[in-house]
């Protein structure tokens, strides 16, 4: 096949990006329409060998799988293309959002959208949670993950990684800191097993209660808009960024969460078979896997702390309704957001 065109690649990558709302499933089936049902640039089984590959390493999936197929259909100059179009629009979207929603005085309808929105997401995170839990595997690793990620703060990620080794071990044998920022993006790109949703205990513990660059409530608003806009939940920490010091924190964070993502698919796609059927690889994720959702789950109790009024615990009790009912996660969001800004129209 003769190479995709960097402008078509730019266009289609950068559309999945702009209207990819709905998290890695939804990036996921768009670049599976794009790639293989409807430009027939990649073979269906490669997709999905490249996808179960792309969640054998740390980072966000789908962002991985937006640059693997970009790179598949362009080369690498077409993987930094696809993977920034992907990334670029739900960023913009993000510091428009962190300008308005962060500063001294945000517009009362603006900060009522984040607060209902963030009562939804407390349950949207728990059923993301317990989706992934399997109780057959690494049940001891779930419990870990959870009480980590609720009573450790931003020590989590020792747990995350102690339960990853711990398996493979058993395997085997049968102020504003920049060095603070910097180390929270490299947790968030590179250490965080489990989807966009491990971020959230990663992320808590450094910027609420160890540096306090936003409160408890604007944290739960981040995660909020992190997932309402499109593209990847790891969007969530140009919000963090932007709150620890503007704007150049929030790209500078944003850069290096994403930065592992290009370097594993531009280093290592050649390798993903060898990767997925390494008895290593997959026994070091069979403890670090089921840890990284019991800490998704772990990681509604900071965010249920951010709740302090009454129509807010309205809101979360309607949202766990909803998802019991199997009412898309984002659609719970956005109401619960339309709900918070109801409340100043009364």
């Amino acid at each position: 096949m003769a190479p995709v065109p960097l402008s078509t690649v730019a266009r289609e990558w950068g559309r999945i990006g702009a209207l990819g709302f709905g998290g890695p499933p939804a990036h996921v089936a768009l670049l599976r329409a794009l790639t293989v049902d409807r430009r027939a640039w990649i073979d269906a089984r490669e997709f999905e060998d490249a996808f179960a590959a792309c969640n054998l390493l740390p980072g966000p999936a789908s962002t991985q799988m937006s640059i693997y197929c970009a790179q598949r259909v362009a080369g690498r100059w077409g993987a930094i293309v696809g993977g920034l179009a992907f990334i670029l629009p739900g960023l913009i979207v993000c510091l428009v959002i962190a300008a308005v929603a962060l500063a001294e005085q945000p517009p009362e309808a603006v900060d009522a959208f984040g607060m209902g929105a963030a009562a939804a997401v407390v349950a949207v995170v728990a059923q993301a949670g317990l989706k992934l839990i399997d109780p057959r595997r690494g049940l001891v690793y779930v419990i870990a993950g959870a009480l980590g990620a609720a009573l450790t703060g931003p020590y989590v990620v020792v747990i995350l990684l102690a339960a990853g080794l711990a398996e493979l071990g058993r395997h085997k044998l049968m102020s504003f800191a920049w060095p603070a920022l910097i180390w929270l993006s490299v947790k968030v790109g590179a250490l965080s097993y489990g989807g966009g949703y491990v971020i959230i205990p990663l992320m808590y513990g450094d910027a609420v209660e160890a540096h306090g660059w936003l409160s408890e409530q604007a944290f739960a608003n981040a995660v909020a808009y992190g997932q309402i806009t499109p593209g990847p939940v790891t969007h969530t920490v140009a919000l963090v960024g932007y709150g620890a010091g503007g704007l150049v924190p929030a790209l500078v964070a944003t850069a290096i969460a994403f930065a592992p993502s290009f370097a594993f698919i531009l280093l290592g796609a050649r390798h993903f078979d060898r990767l997925r059927t390494s008895p290593n690889a997959r026994a070091f994720l069979d403890g670090a896997g089921p840890a990284a959702a019991g800490a998704i789950l772990g990681a509604a109790v900071p965010l249920l702390t951010a709740i302090d009024t009454t129509w807010q615990w309205v809101v979360l009790a309607a949202a766990a309704v909803a998802l019991l009912a199997r009412v898309p996660p984002l659609a719970v969001l956005v109401a619960g957001a339309l709900a918070g800004v109801a409340t100043t129209l009364f």
